[in-house]
């Protein structure tokens, strides 16, 4: 059987589940995941899972093992981006499905049982929240977000009810951690690392820690033409002092990102010297003291760039996560059980955020990285080839038979 080639056969079908041609475009409780849903569920069945939706909207097929086993978790989401690509976040399910259909052929019982989670929203574009799925099976759930609403006013809780999922008994989905073994999702890596290294697949190491910071220069506006160059209070200039520090400082920090990512300024004309600029520093590491500590770094870069300018400046921090660490000796394991089959799998951090980081309040977690074309994803041109799924597929059934209860 050539798994990798059934894989890239099943990706290209669910594709189809898709608002319109371009890319793939397949939101929570619409018509579209429906119809994955029901993609999914011959996955399944053909694997020989037990299928049911549980209340927050996951499809779940499970493998029994022997009575009283615990059980371990394999999954990744269903949902995309508009007009993404048709890897990111199903490629997950497919595989898990793939690696138990493979292990069944190949006449292996495992001694625990294994579920297979397709998870309903992960990307949180229709809804401004995320992760409900495996929030719920974590146990930390917030149900205040069930009155949030997509661009139509249409609430989550009205959508998941609409839908069949029973959002009234979602916090009754949380797991007891002593019965669970642990977790793995299967992922593209979304970047360059495996194809520079000509390598197939990659051991993530953890999830980068994210926070977000709204920065703000004030200086002072004036006629273009009439106000002398060493008179000026340009908040812009002192901007820029701080994205080009801010980037050359992060370039020489190990396992860190440091992003602008959004400016504005006013009043934004031609002919008058910017009075204010505002913009976004986004800092992502897998350690978050080293975030923290290039926080303080940003903040004391901005206070010298405000006094050397004559500007005001400010840095406030909005949104932070922090990092979520893989399983050591998951880790292990799974370096095992590539070893044969994809000697070169390097360890690397993951910088985006996965389902993998709500369900390490559940159990321990970990993920393995299969090489995406130019490192591109969220785009219809998003790319894994069928020999790169196939190893993928016989490193999670290695995975599962040599891992102990």
């Amino acid at each position: 059987m050539n798994w990798g080639q059934l894989a890239t056969d099943r990706l290209s079908g669910i594709a189809k589940c898709s608002v319109d041609t371009v890319g793939v475009t397949r939101f929570p409780f619409t018509p579209q995941h429906a119809a994955a849903l029901d993609v999914i569920r011959s996955w399944m069945s053909q694997a020989g899972l037990q299928m049911h939706m549980d209340a927050a909207g996951t499809l779940i097929g499970r493998k029994q093992g022997p009575e009283g086993a615990p059980t371990f978790l394999i999954g990744s989401h269903q949902d995309s981006v508009r007009n993404g690509g048709r890897y990111d976040g199903i490629m997950g399910v497919v595989i898990g499905c793939l690696a138990l259909e493979k292990l069944a052929a190949d006449g292996v019982e495992l001694p625990f049982s294994v579920e297979i989670l397709a998870f309903a929203d992960e990307e949180g574009v229709r809804f401004p929240t995320a992760l409900m799925g495996p929030r719920a099976l974590a146990g930390t759930f917030d149900p205040n977000v069930l009155a949030m609403t997509d661009s139509d006013g249409v609430s989550l809780r009205d959508a998941l009810a609409g839908f069949g999922g029973e959002p009234d008994r979602i916090t009754s989905l949380a797991r007891d951690p002593a019965r669970t073994l642990g977790y793995l999702e299967v992922h593209i890596e979304q970047g360059p690392v495996l194809e520079a290294q000509d390598t197939a697949l990659g051991l993530v190491t953890g999830i980068c820690g994210i926070e977000r910071n709204t920065v703000t220069f004030t200086g002072d506006t004036g006629h273009a033409g009439t106000v002398p160059m060493d008179r000026r209070r340009d908040a812009l200039v002192a901007a820029s002092d701080f994205i080009s520090t801010i980037h050359d400082a992060a370039k020489k920090v190990a396992d860190l990102r440091a992003t602008i990512g959004a400016l504005s300024l006013h009043p934004n004309v031609v002919n008058a010297i910017p009075r204010a600029v505002e913009l976004t520093l986004e800092i992502r590491a897998l350690n978050d003291t080293v975030r923290h500590d290039f926080a303080r770094f940003a903040r004391s870069v901005g206070a010298d760039i405000s006094d050397s300018r004559h500007v005001g400046f400010t840095l406030e921090r909005t949104y932070e996560q922090p990092a979520v660490p893989c399983s050591g000796d998951l880790i292990d394991a799974l370096s095992v059980a590539t070893e044969a089959i994809c000697p070169t799998a390097p360890r690397l951090p993951s910088g985006a955020t996965h389902d993998a980081s709500a369900m390490a309040d559940l159990c321990p977690i970990s993920m393995l990285f299969v090489r995406c074309k130019d490192g591109v994803s969220h785009k219809p041109e998003e790319f894994a080839t069928s020999d790169d799924m196939g190893v993928a597929i016989q490193s999670v059934a290695a995975f599962l038979r040599a891992l102990e209860v």
